[in-house]
């Protein structure tokens, strides 16, 4: 293959025809091995690590090492492994809490991100019932009204719901557990669970979302700790269900 610059390389690489889990799993090795996380000449963890740790089959893993050999991304060596040939350029160091952030959210296996979200997700909601004011609630309630004109634009759900989650999160009143939950945003833009609604949102199922979120923000506005808890975990079964599916 030619020897054609980080740019090119990186639009040949995303321009590859493949499966939406092993684009994914694609473009997170690709953004480690430009981010430095796999330098150049480095070896890259075994197939069962990778799959492993990014929450795929061995056979997705073994697909994306093909698409990044084919891009001279990296190089197979029989009997010992792939090893990195990308020379990227050596961007400026960012901000030590920024790249950390990036780092561990393109570390993040999809099976991890749901754990985490299982974690956080019912104590937030816990603590917003408890603690947001009236205006808030009114502001989610407005948010919601908004969300009805939402019907089939992927993206615009996929803001709604970032929306969403960060008003719930800001009035738990918890800096630090806000601050944990949008690295859990962040993680979920880069894990494959976008890639998985843009494939599966039908106007039914963002439908099914819509009445999901809207009986959430009701037991939240009527201050019912116990009903709005039981709703974010079956809603999280349900998340759980459609990422099963995939695997």
């Amino acid at each position: 293959m030619a020897d054609h610059s980080p740019q090119v390389i990186s639009q040949i690489v995303s321009s590859h025809s493949v499966g939406a889990t092993v684009q994914v799993v694609l473009d997170t090795l690709f953004a480690q091995i430009q981010n430095g996380d796999y330098p150049f000449d480095s070896r890259l963890p075994s197939e069962r690590a990778l799959a492993s740790k990014l929450g795929v089959a061995r056979n997705t893993v073994r697909e994306a090492l093909d698409v990044l050999e084919d891009c001279a991304v990296i190089k197979r060596r029989r009997g010992s492994g792939s090893f990195v040939t990308y020379r990227g350029e050596q961007p400026e160091t960012p901000p030590p809490d920024q790249s950390g952030s990036r780092s561990f959210a393109l570390e993040t296996s999809p099976l991890d991100h749901l754990v985490v979200r299982g974690i956080l997700e019912p104590e937030m909601i816990r603590l917003a019932v408890i603690n947001m004011t009236p205006r808030e609630i009114t502001d989610l309630e407005q948010l919601m009204s908004e969300f009805g004109a939402v019907r089939t634009d992927v993206d615009a759900f996929i803001d709604f719901e970032e929306r969403l989650y960060r008003k719930i999160a800001a009035g738990t009143r918890n800096r630090l557990l806000a601050s944990c939950y949008e690295l859990a945003i962040e993680a979920c833009r880069l894990s494959f669970r976008t890639t998985l609604l843009r494939r599966y949102l039908t106007p039914k199922r963002i439908e099914e979302y819509r009445q999901r979120y809207d009986s959430l923000c009701a037991a939240i506005a009527g201050r019912d700790v116990e009903r709005a808890v039981e709703l974010i975990k079956l809603h999280l079964i349900e998340e759980q269900k459609l990422l099963l599916q995939e695997l």
